[in-house]
């Protein structure tokens, strides 16, 4: 029985609440544009399968949350399915008034900006959970100030000494201790020039953050770079600071593009060979950090959905037929060659996209499932 109550309070229900969040504001993405360029939009699903509850609102949308809730969809008016095939046969029926009404009649920067508006709302969301968190609960700043330094380690090989402050990371300013940390994290194998200030100079250092395979608390191994250096939790050293809305802002936009950046530079790992495939995660992960970030505290949650709202965003923007980035491939081949990719074209390639996506689900499940146990 305990068992099963901290399976379903201390895992699936922050799982549920994080997808739930994600998923609704992609959605929604794509629902206020769409009603904005004038479409009329049939359904607003967060989830698939048996319908669990819905409503209907003033202007005949139907509002539904779904038994599965890995993912959700938007439906306007002449589609045929959750993926916006259009119904040939429906569409050929419709008076010119109608067609006003239809998507797929709409021109084609409008038809655009309501495919790209789902994973903008998931940037947008990851944004303004950056800015509220750094408005209203603050972010901690430990000075960048080296102390010790690892024998035999990548620090120590590039030349660092203890007192050396660092200033920047490949251009980028650092704020903070964690910042160096975590940029060193997502780096391994791969050289980073550090500035320094040692004795009132600036000193340009190069160093590559050797790959290690670590374990938190919750006992997950990650593998991540490591330059073996540590830095003295003084009091002197540690401040909170807090950010005014606008500044907060700009840090959260600097987030996001850390997450976009460092997501882009792990898929090229894997697809050169450096890094391995092994990394991905999908929905039996997500369920268990989620839970784990539950036990943190909700900082800790909304953390963690403004990374996955993030990651769900770029996803979606990939150029495979059944993701919006797929919609807006065809979309590209429209504008360029002045009319829409032949029918069969895009069928077929809508096929080759769902099994792509397929096989994809059924390999990260099988990472997760043979690398973790849901409630340890």
């Amino acid at each position: 029985m305990d068992i099963i109550f901290n399976a379903l309070f201390g895992v699936v229900v922050p799982f549920l609440f994080v997808i739930m969040v994600v998923v609704f504001f992609h959605e929604l993405g794509h629902f206020w544009v769409a009603r904005r360029c004038g479409v009329r939009v049939e359904t607003f699903s967060i989830g698939f399968g048996h319908t669990l509850y819905s409503w209907m609102d003033s202007k005949g949308t139907s509002w539904k949350i779904c038994l599965w809730p890995l993912g959700g969809y938007v439906k306007f008016y002449g589609d045929e399915d959750a993926a916006s095939s259009p119904d040939n046969e429906k569409l050929k029926e419709l008076t010119e008034d109608d067609q006003k009404d239809v998507f797929h009649f709409k021109p084609l920067w409008q038809r655009s900006a309501v495919v790209a508006a789902g994973p903008i709302a998931n940037f947008v969301l990851a944004i303004l959970i950056y800015a509220c968190l750094f408005t209203f609960v603050g972010k901690q700043i430990s000075l960048p100030i080296v102390d010790t330094i690892r024998e035999n380690s990548a620090a120590e090989r590039a030349g660092f000494i203890p007192g050396d402050l660092i200033l920047s990371i490949d251009g980028s300013p650092v704020e903070s201790f964690n910042d160096v940390a975590r940029t060193v994290s997502v780096n391994p194998d791969r050289d980073l020039v550090f500035v320094v200030e040692r004795s009132g100079m600036e000193v340009e250092l190069v160093a590559r953050p050797e790959l290690v395979e670590d374990v938190d608390n919750f006992g997950n191994r990650y593998r991540l770079g490591r330059l073996g250096i540590t830095s003295r939790p003084d009091q002197t050293r540690v401040s909170k600071v807090y950010y005014d809305p606008i500044t907060a802002i700009g840090k959260g936009v600097s987030e996001t593009t850390f997450i976009i950046t460092q997501t882009f530079r792990s898929l090229g790992g894997i697809i050169s060979g450096r890094e391995s495939a092994d990394a991905l995660g999908g929905p039996v992960k997500i369920a268990q950090i989620s839970g784990q970030m539950a036990s943190l505290g909700w900082v800790a949650v909304f953390n963690w959905i403004a990374l996955i709202s993030v990651s769900i965003g770029l996803i979606n923007l990939f150029p495979i037929p059944m993701l919006d980035g797929g919609h807006l491939l065809f979309y590209s081949y429209e504008a360029v060659i002045g009319k829409p990719m032949p029918e069969k074209v895009q069928e077929y390639g809508m096929r080759a996209g769902l099994a792509f996506v397929i096989m994809l689900f059924v390999f990260v499940t099988w990472n997760d499932v043979s690398k973790i146990s849901l409630f340890n």
